[in-house]
């Protein structure tokens, strides 16, 4: 089959490779009818992401047709349209019954590694790094999907490839960065970066009951973007030199968001010192994160807000005002997302 292929930083191809064969009873083999990039697979092409080699499959946002199931395999059929959720999950351990499906404890093969270098293993993902089970992905014309009964989700066949397959990472990615911000009605929420995450986590913060959307970028198209479709109000950062914090207390009443959603993660971009700063050190490799939007979401948001990050962020961040954010009592709420919760009501 061909795939799409990292080879290394900034180096991707489209290759030939093995179909993927039935390995674990719960397995099944998904034909691929779409497929779509992911923000995050930035940080793979772009070379942030550790543990990745040459050959690795990329894509974790997918949608197909079932056409091989394993024997241990109930609900799951040959001939079903299906969206898989980019997390792997068995469905039987003490996270994945809490329904905190990116934590499973059965799905890393590489367990060992990631414990390494977090102190702890979260789920397996699809097309992410040897760190997170070094599974093939996506991008791809057929994919192996462990523990199918658990995570492969049934496609209504009036429902087209379009209308679901951000189902499969960014719409329950975005949802649950706007539940968690705990809003409440009348609330203003702050959004970094208006990407599809971002957009879609403005609309989802309009669904939970939020008064007022502000989102913060530098790209004209997706500003407009955030207007029109996201009907939020806008800030440029390059049009207010930066001063984000000084723009949003000042749309605010001096008093700040109530909560802020960091949507931008580890590659953030910024033209003040502390955004040089961060250039530099990863630039020579003595940092991995450029956490900019994350600190300005610390230091605008209201005395007990929230700040939620969706944002990916994969090694220890420099500079973070956290004084502030103690001072301040803020609530702090991430991770990857259990998409599994989502997929169904959504």
């Amino acid at each position: 089959m061909r795939a799409v292929c990292w080879h290394g930083a900034r180096d991707v191809r489209v290759d030939t490779v093995p179909d993927p064969e039935i390995v674990n009873p719960h397995d099944a083999i998904v034909r691929v009818t779409s497929t779509a990039i992911c923000g995050s697979d930035l940080h793979l092409y772009n070379g942030v992401i550790p543990t990745m080699r040459p050959g690795d499959i990329l894509g974790h946002e997918f949608m197909g047709e079932v056409v091989e199931t394993g024997p241990s395999n109930r609900t799951v059929k040959v001939g079903d349209r299906v969206v898989i959720p980019f997390t792997i999950a068995c469905g039987a351990c003490f996270f994945c019954r809490e329904q905190l499906t990116s934590l499973c404890d059965n799905t890393n093969p590489n367990a060992a590694m990631a414990e390494a270098l977090y102190g702890f293993s979260a789920s397996g993902l699809f097309g992410y790094s040897h760190l997170y089970g070094g599974y093939a992905g996506g991008q791809a014309e057929y994919v192996r999907v462990p523990f199918a009964d658990i995570g492969a989700c049934p496609v209504p066949a009036r429902l087209t490839d379009e209308q679901v397959l951000f189902l499969s990472d960014i719409f329950p990615t975005a949802y649950m960065a706007a539940e968690n911000c705990g809003i409440r009605p009348g609330d203003t929420i702050a959004v970094w970066g208006c990407g599809p995450v971002g957009l879609l986590a403005i609309r989802s913060a309009y669904l939970l009951g939020a008064d007022r959307v502000i989102a913060i970028d530098r790209w004209p198209a997706r500003l407009r973007l955030a207007e029109s479709e996201g009907k939020a109000e806008t800030i440029n950062y390059e049009d207010v030199d930066d001063d984000v914090v000084e723009e949003l207390k000042q749309r605010t009443g001096g008093r700040g968001p109530d909560a802020c959603i960091d949507a931008v993660g580890t590659e953030a971009h910024g033209t003040t010192l502390d955004a040089l700063y961060d250039r530099v050190k990863t630039a020579v490799r003595l940092g991995t994160d450029r956490p900019v939007a994350l600190r300005q979401a610390i230091q605008a948001c209201r005395k007990g807000g929230t700040v939620s990050i969706p944002g990916v962020y994969g090694g220890s961040l420099d500079k973070i005002p956290f004084g502030a954010a103690f001072a301040k009592a803020l609530t702090f709420r991430m991770g990857q997302t259990h998409v599994h919760r989502y997929m169904r009501p959504l």
